[in-house]
């Protein structure tokens, strides 16, 4: 193997690891605010306490669309290792479909933060 085609190896096996990073990070965001949406609403039901749904639903959409900003980020870094004319696609789809629903899930949040 060459200098150029062991560099294009490794340069290609880091993206990989960070690609991986970023989709494991981005579920455990996702999955980390489920939990604990989860608990602070069995703790709101079963010790009555001083915390909002507001303030859970707030804390659990701000998880959810960090989490998408980080497999939006796996994806475009992901299409850089397969950019063809069909990888694009799909990218842009998902990008877009990731943008819109955490522009809106934003969105709530914010409406809720004001009641």
């Amino acid at each position: 193997m060459s200098l150029l085609a062991t560099d294009v190896y490794v340069f290609n096996t880091l993206l990989e690891a960070i690609v991986f990073f970023f989709e494991v990070v981005g579920a455990a965001l996702i999955i980390y605010g489920g939990i604990r949406a989860t608990v602070r609403v069995l703790l709101l039901e079963i010790r009555k306490t001083d915390i909002s749904y507001n303030q859970i639903r707030i804390n659990l959409t701000n998880k959810i669309v960090f989490g998408l900003e980080f497999l939006i980020a796996a994806d475009i870094l992901g299409t850089i290792l397969n950019p063809t004319q069909e990888e694009l696609v799909m990218l842009a789809v998902v990008v877009v479909i990731r943008t819109v629903l955490g522009y809106f899930l934003e969105k709530e949040a914010i409406e809720y933060q004001i009641t």
